[in-house]
């Protein structure tokens, strides 16, 4: 068919451009769509040792910008072409599906792969956006190695709050848990475990106001909203930083797809092929309800859809 590619995949983290290999790479026409920064989440952040076989004795070459950039080369190389452009419109229930962009242009795909991601929601306090990465950190998978032996505070009240602060305590020399409410919103069992772990302090009717530094988080200010008493915590100049992890829940990125595929709080609901509810239209990466949002897990989401999707175009259109 002309004019018409085989795959769009909207979304440039890193299940849209593993996707966008594998598709390429299987001989599949492909436009990606990334209406800000390829990467994703892991573009806001400073270092990635955590991914399989992206190691480095020096750190010289563990920058997310350049797996990034490699994998955008990769996708390339195979023919895919990248467009920074935002998707404003979606028609997929149609055999020919159609994406509508910011500047009024129609592209029309046998296939379509969702993977706009999701981002961990912002607290809101000062200092927070300046200091992303510089010690303010959603993702203790991802960081806790970096402040070995150091303090750590974590602010949220729920499951996966509780679960990452225990996580922490194998690293930092002592976790302090943040909690609004008077009380943990999180299973019994995991509740009992933070209360019996050394290394976990909890301070419950606490606010998070303020984190602030040269260059890095050095000091963060406190509030006890039951007594209105402010309270600081500054760095040792041993130590020279200590972390923060905000655990306040996660948005997905699906709005423009409401109505259209089914959704489970906000979160879009796939198989174990990245299946959407309709035909041809595949979903990957952290937009999906999973347990874990990691690098690693949203490239191997990506790279099913894509070969899900090169079966379906098969199948489909010869």
């Amino acid at each position: 068919m002309d004019n018409v590619f085989d795959s769009i995949i909207i979304g440039g983290g890193p299940a849209g451009l593993a996707a966008a290999v594998y598709t390429a790479r299987g001989k599949m026409s492909t436009i990606l769509f990334e209406k800000a920064v390829l990467g994703g989440q892991i573009s806001i952040t400073h270092e990635l040792a955590n991914y399989p076989g992206f190691f480095s004795a020096n750190h010289e070459e563990l920058h997310p910008k350049y797996l990034i950039d490699q994998m955008e080369m990769q996708a390339k190389s195979f023919g895919a072409q990248i467009e920074k452009k935002t998707v404003t419109e979606v028609r997929l229930n149609d055999k020919i599906k159609e994406i509508v962009t910011s500047d009024g242009q129609v592209y029309k795909a046998k296939s379509v792969i969702v993977a706009t991601g999701a981002g961990p929601r912002k607290l809101g306090c000062i200092g927070e956006r300046e200091y992303t990465g510089k010690g303010v950190s959603y993702c203790a998978t991802c960081d806790a190695d970096f402040f070995t032996d150091l303090e750590v505070f974590c602010v949220g009240g729920g499951d996966t709050a509780v679960e990452e602060s225990l996580y922490l305590t194998r690293f930092a020399r002592k976790v302090t848990l943040i909690v609004r409410k008077d009380y943990l919103r999180a299973a019994a069992s995991i509740i009992e475990r933070a209360e019996q772990n050394p290394k976990l302090e909890i301070k419950y009717r606490t606010n998070l106001l303020e984190v602030k530094g040269d260059g890095a988080v050095e000091s963060a200010r406190f509030l006890n909203n039951e007594t209105n008493e402010e309270w600081e915590y500054k760095v040792s100049e041993e130590d020279g930083i200590f972390g923060v992890f905000i655990f306040v829940g996660y948005d997905p990125v699906t709005k423009l797809f409401e109505g259209m595929l089914d959704m489970q709080d906000g979160f879009i609901v796939a198989d174990e092929f990245m299946k959407t509810n309709i035909e041809g239209v595949f979903a990957a990466g952290d937009l999906r309800p999973k347990m874990f949002k990691q690098v690693v897990t949203a490239v191997s989401d990506g790279a099913i859809a894509a070969m899900a999707s090169e079966k379906y175009v098969a199948e489909h259109f010869g």
